[in-house]
């Protein structure tokens, strides 16, 4: 074996590696944080599903017992039934078109200013 020194010293740590290691972890954390749902629990979407349904269902079954009661009051059926049905889905179907036109509270209110 010789003394001599190897044309290369060996490679160590440097504080700028130690650096770029600290800002690929606080980039990495930052990321993961904005990718992040924003909304804990169910989302606003799933909100306006059940809402739509709860209004449908309602204004349907609103309109039948109506009807119903119409039509056993006065002794006119089918037409009580069938213009209280008629008149429960309008108005569920208006319910629903209002409830579309209106921007959730979640999507309004979101901290990065999106949406």
């Amino acid at each position: 074996m010789s003394d001599e020194k190897p044309a290369r010293e060996p490679i160590h740590e440097d504080a700028r590696i130690d650096a770029l290691e600290a800002r690929l972890k606080a980039a990495r954390e930052r990321e993961e944080q904005r990718n992040r749902p924003t909304v804990k629990g169910t989302d606003a979407n799933y909100r306006s599903g059940n809402r739509a349904l709860a209004s449908l269902l309602g204004g349907i079954i609103g309109g039948l017992v109506i009807g119903f009661a119409i039509d056993a009051l006065f002794g006119i059926a089918p037409w009580g039934l069938l213009a209280g049905l008629f008149l429960g889905t309008a108005s569920a179907f208006r319910t629903i078109m209002q409830g579309a036109n209106t921007r959730p509270a979640d999507e309004a209110q979101r901290p990065d200013g999106e949406g």
